[in-house]
């Protein structure tokens, strides 16, 4: 028996049918980035900036599997995947989804998240935001290819565009056991 008191559970998701019969599954958006921001906020004052973007995408990475398995599953084809996941993230307002490039077999894309539930309408920082959404997307990949991959955004909203865009590699592993994008990649942007 785990030791762990909150490893993940969709028990903590719960019965929302059940535990909300009047408000329902929905909530504002504001709720939904007062609780990532003052969480983001907190976990940065204790252990730094580049810390916290870090555990922002790990924590991201464990819901992309954990949405990908339960809402999207793993597809024969590629594209059929892509599609599955575009309609989920619609469905689930957390964005709309694009690829703008995709090298299939180097399983390199240029991928686009419009009217992202993280970041859309935020002031215009000078840095991106959206490292739990760079976790999200590699945690879906993950279930689909079975492979790891590094997305790091290259625009967002904070930065002056009004999409956020992604770029997404397959990870390699090096003669060491590490993955490796084939080149040197900073961990954070």
């Amino acid at each position: 028996m785990s030791t762990r008191r909150y490893a993940f559970s969709w028990d903590y998701v719960g019965n929302v049918h059940d535990g909300r019969p009047n408000l329902g599954n929905s909530a504002r958006i504001e709720v939904y980035r007062l609780f990532q921001y003052t969480l983001r906020d907190v976990i940065e004052v204790r252990y730094g900036t580049a810390e916290s973007e870090e555990i922002m995408r790990e924590s991201g990475k464990l819901a992309g599997r954990k949405f990908c398995e339960r809402f999207i599953g793993r597809r024969e084809r590629f594209d059929d995947f892509v599609a599955a996941a575009q309609k989920a993230l619609l469905d689930f307002g957390i964005g709309i989804m694009r690829i703008e490039s995709a090298d299939y077999e180097a399983l390199h894309f240029t991928l686009t998240v419009a009217e992202d539930l993280d970041c859309s309408g935020l002031p215009d920082k000078d840095h991106t935001v959206c490292h739990y959404d760079e976790g999200f997307l590699a945690g879906m990949l993950l279930i689909q290819t079975g492979e790891e991959f590094h997305v790091r955004e290259i625009d967002c909203w904070c930065t002056g565009d009004r999409t956020c865009r992604f770029e997404v590699k397959r990870l390699l592993q090096t003669d060491t056991g590490k993955a490796d994008t084939g080149k040197a990649v900073p961990d954070t942007v």
